[in-house]
């Protein structure tokens, strides 16, 4: 989940605001959140290059031993909970 810590300001025509009340009332989401999913389809993330991706996995820490999902999933939930803390 993305930290929200920027705030903007839009006016508003008010046909505009009541579509975005309605979608926000239809899903149960603020409108806040209807307006981030709206800029994510309009303007999606950029992907990773090719190497930004082998220089991520290349960086990333080493897993468990083993190669069974149990084991590697037990790992991941272990490092998570130390880095909550």
């Amino acid at each position: 989940m993305h930290m929200l810590n920027r705030r903007t300001q839009v006016l508003l025509d008010e046909e505009r605001y009541q579509r975005l009340q309605q979608r926000a009332r239809e899903s149960d989401r603020s409108v806040g959140a209807v307006i981030r999913e709206a800029i994510d389809g309009a303007f999606p993330p950029r992907a990773m290059t090719r190497d930004e991706a082998l220089e991520h996995f290349r960086s990333a820490p080493q897993l468990a031993g083993s190669d069974r999902p149990q084991d590697i999933r037990r790992d991941i939930l272990s490092r998570h909970e130390r880095h909550e803390r």
